[in-house]
């Protein structure tokens, strides 16, 4: 009998978590989370979440502030954009405005692809540094799943902001970049666009994310977290002093 159960509670060990129990403990005990990544990659469900939640807010945008209005938004806050809207009369001006809504707002809802894209590239950033630099046998696919699970708090960031946008909280001001006064950008409204992007860097959830992605990348590559906090912090600066880079030639 004590061999019977012994059998039955092995067999349960080995099916692992569900995708509802990784989603869980991504919040309460990671580390369960990212060792499962090791038994099997599979990532639909927050991804799921991450779809949903970013539709959700986009769909409150579009109703209740409007995307010319973010776009008119988006165009004061670059004093490049605005020196050549003061070229235009009044209706290019209008049209050239309804233009850069309607990318924004398809491109807002077309959130699945883009979020493949992002944690495709930073995966395969990962992934190269982990096996090239650090000498690890981690899978793409491993990179992947631990990116997707990373990101599961940056869906708090979407659940605030329809909160607010139905709330009817900074909406006048509403920039699509930057909803949600979860960051040091979003309180330096006087300081110059690049010190804004790069305080916008600093975010309760993101920085979250951040810390979720080298306790999973240190699980998955069998490093220490020091090591791959080289690796996670270092693209995440990267990527900082780019679109600071961009953000100060764009003015």
């Amino acid at each position: 009998m004590d061999e019977v159960r012994m059998s039955g509670a092995d067999g349960a060990a080995s099916k692992g978590l569900s995708q509802v129990e990784r989603v869980v403990d991504t919040f309460l005990e990671p580390s369960k989370t990212f060792t499962d990544v090791l038994r099997s990659t599979s990532w639909w469900l927050p991804f799921l979440l991450l779809v949903v939640v970013t539709m959700g807010s986009t769909f409150a945008i579009d109703q209740k502030i409007g995307f010319d209005r973010v776009a008119e938004q988006s165009v004061l806050q670059s004093a490049s954009a605005e020196d050549q809207m003061a070229q235009l009369t009044a209706d290019q001006r209008a049209a050239a405005i309804h233009r850069i809504a309607v990318g924004q707002k398809y491109g807002s809802y077309a959130a699945a692809v883009l979020i493949l894209i992002f944690v495709a590239i930073v995966a395969l950033l990962n992934w190269a540094s982990l096996n090239f630099g650090l000498g690890a046998k981690t899978t793409f696919g491993q990179n992947f799943a631990v990116c997707m699970y990373a990101g599961l708090p940056k869906i708090f960031i979407g659940l605030l902001n329809i909160v607010f946008v139905y709330a009817g909280v900074n909406t006048e001001n509403f920039d699509l970049n930057n909803p949600v006064g979860t960051n040091i950008g979003y309180y330096m409204a006087d300081s110059a666009h690049w010190l804004k992007m790069a305080g916008s860097f600093f975010d309760l959830f993101g920085l979250w994310s951040l810390v979720l992605m080298v306790i999973g990348l240190a699980i998955i590559s069998k490093k220490s977290k020091g090591q791959v906090a080289v690796v996670a912090v270092g693209w995440w600066l990267m990527g900082m002093l780019v679109l600071v880079g961009v953000t100060a030639v764009k003015g």
